[in-house]
């Protein structure tokens, strides 16, 4: 047995990816399944603020793209949105202020729901909250305004992409979790699109965040009834720190697969036997 330290990464099945937006670029990522069985669940990574260094492999991502295919059987999605670089690579296209980036969050869920992986949810952080909080719920959206007759034309898309499978598939998502959310360019109409949702969504909220602390974030998301904020003691807006990343860890497969955490601290496992 060995301890899982910062940089331990576990085995996966990892796989450089690219696809399409629907505007016409292309983003680079990388998907990592579990070694030996199916996922049961899926995290789709939304990174922080590129323009401030925000990528793909900023370090909670990554880490949780080392360790969780193997120790609570996820499929982990990290993709550079539009403009952002990594040892990956490059994405095409520039910053869009988050609002071009609704392009690269389709991108991403369309990505995974036609890779057939299960129970999708979304992971932001920082400026990567923003983009799910705005732009998390659009297949929902363009579902509902298809099903009540306003939207002729996304009908006619939704019937050609959905040939072959009867209109059965889900591809949206099954809620979102957000590591130290600003709450700057999502506002109250945004939670309020979540509250008619329905889906879960989870804040882990750092005690010393520098936009949004605990109780403030309580009084925002209140107008959420599925919404659950979490205070984690100590820990600041970039959980600095191997103690902090495990919280952060421990309550994303809390709610994505809680059948992963070990009684009976309920937490995942801090070492891994290695074959």
């Amino acid at each position: 047995m060995s301890e899982i330290r910062p940089g331990t990464v576990l085995p996966a099945k990892r796989t450089p990816v690219t696809f399409p937006t629907p505007d016409g670029l292309r983003l680079v990522g990388e998907l990592a399944l579990p070694a030996d069985s199916d996922p049961v669940a899926t995290l789709i990574c939304l990174h922080p603020l590129p323009t401030h260094g925000g990528m793909m492999d900023s370090h909670l991502f990554k880490k949780a793209a080392s360790r969780l295919p193997a120790l609570a059987r996820l499929a982990v999605l990290r993709f550079n949105t539009r403009g952002a670089s990594s040892d990956q690579g490059t994405s095409e296209g520039e910053f869009g202020a988050g609002e071009d980036e609704r392009c690269d969050v389709a991108a991403a869920i369309s990505f995974a729901a036609d890779a057939g992986l299960p129970a999708r949810w979304l992971l932001g952080w920082s400026f990567g909250t923003e983009l799910a909080l705005k732009w998390g719920l659009a297949e929902e959206d363009s579902s509902a305004r298809v099903a009540a007759g306003r939207d002729p034309g996304a009908a006619e898309t939704a019937a050609g992409r959905d040939a072959g499978t009867a209109g059965t598939r889900d591809r949206g998502i099954a809620g979102a979790i957000l590591l130290s959310p600003p709450l700057r360019r999502a506002g109250d109409a945004d939670l309020d699109r979540w509250a008619g949702s329905g889906k879960p969504l989870t804040a882990l909220v750092p005690e010393l965040d520098d936009y949004l602390r605990p109780d403030e974030a309580r009084r925002r998301f209140a107008r959420v009834p599925l919404a659950q904020v979490v205070a984690v003691h100590g820990a600041k807006h970039l959980w600095v720190g191997e103690p902090y990343v495990r919280v952060a860890l421990n309550e994303i497969v809390r709610r994505v697969n809680p059948a992963a955490l070990v009684p009976p601290t309920m937490t995942l496992p801090t070492h891994w036997e290695e074959s």
